[in-house]
């Protein structure tokens, strides 16, 4: 039997082969359906004109890139180097790309939202749809909330609930994105389908070690707000995976990422805690750390996590929420050590 391109099939004869896949795998047929649309999405966007200024990065970029998490992460994050997108702001800004101070971040904020907005509308919008055409694929691309870009795909898997069947990729355009490294992603059926031909894609993406202190500070900042929205459980779980799989410890010994992390949400993501004062990322990565929340935070992470379990997003039987939080708790000591025995050398 000659080999045939998955997105080639039809939706039904797609269908067949995916339940296949997900026979032999252990994985559900609408986690490997949109799996395979994610990495088309990021085929599509790592090889557009502005390909080399585009920095895949958060939790697919774990999952898909690394392999250092156990979930299915159904979006796609993605910065766009502001050195490119507003190059007349940066010129003399240094090497991080950084405004010297919180009037001038307000400016810049607002000018590379501006631009974003204005490139993801008449340049990525019109490119993507014409590379559904060219695939002759059954979808919708639309401008979604927040700068992003939202593909809705034609399919007749069941099981979607928790995972919408849509692929959501949002764009940032504050930072470098740096450090990088050079990837390649396939799709997690293709092992189990040696007559199907899978999109592949070679981003380039954000290293892992910045990618665990941005999602750190992020839980310092939930925890002492002492709340969070809906779908934010993953970044619990996901610090703990990174920490069984040693990336966590490399990101705390790696203090330049700590800080550069520190300084850009100093200036780009002021946070207020839940007694009105202001976030200070700078204690965050230099022994205060927190990432254990309490009181009725904790109750909202349960109901999250839940619904990311019963909606089979793990692979195999995920540890219970009380077993992420106290894996939380040990990194929070160790990060907090480590931060303090350097200040002290």
């Amino acid at each position: 039997m000659a080999a045939v391109r998955f997105f080639d099939l039809a939706i039904d004869e797609r269908k067949e082969a995916l339940e296949v896949a997900a026979s032999n795998s252990g994985r559900p047929a609408f986690v490997l359906e949109k799996d395979a649309w994610v990495v088309w999405t990021l085929n599509a966007l790592f090889r557009s004109p502005v390909a080399q200024d585009l920095i895949f990065k958060g939790g697919t970029s774990l999952s898909k890139v690394y392999q250092a998490i156990d979930r299915f992460s159904e979006d796609i994050d993605v910065t766009y180097d502001i050195r490119a997108i507003a190059p007349e702001l940066v010129k003399d800004a240094g090497p991080d790309a950084l405004p010297p101070n919180a009037s001038q971040a307000r400016k810049w904020r607002d000018n590379v939202e501006d631009k974003l907005s204005r490139w993801l509308r008449e340049q990525l919008l019109p490119y993507v749809q014409g590379c559904v055409e060219t695939d002759k694929l059954q979808a919708r691309v639309t401008i979604g909330e927040a700068h992003s870009l939202r593909i809705d795909y034609a399919t007749e898997v069941s099981g979607y609930g928790y995972v919408g069947h849509c692929i959501k990729i949002e764009f940032g355009a504050r930072s470098t994105g740096e450090p990088t490294t050079d990837a390649e992603v396939s799709c997690d059926a293709a092992p189990h389908l040696r007559n199907v031909i899978f999109p592949t894609a070679k981003p380039r993406v954000m290293r892992v070690e910045r990618t665990a202190w941005e999602k750190m500070t992020a839980i310092h900042v939930f925890c002492l707000q002492g709340q969070i929205r809906n779908r934010l459980a993953r970044h619990w779980s996901d610090i703990t995976r990174l920490h069984l799989a040693g990336h966590i410890e490399a990101a705390l010994q790696d203090r330049d990422i700590a800080r550069r992390v520190a300084d850009h949400k100093s200036k780009f993501f002021v946070e207020k805690d839940a007694q009105g004062g202001k976030v200070d990322y700078h204690r965050a990565v230099n022994g205060g750390l927190v990432l254990v929340p309490q009181g009725e935070i904790l109750k909202e992470l349960q109901i999250d996590y839940v619904r990311m379990v019963e909606d089979r997003l793990f692979l195999g039987d995920p540890e219970p929420l009380e077993w992420v939080i106290a894996r939380c708790a040990e990194i929070q000591v160790r990060a907090n050590d480590i931060a303090c025995a350097g200040a002290r050398s």
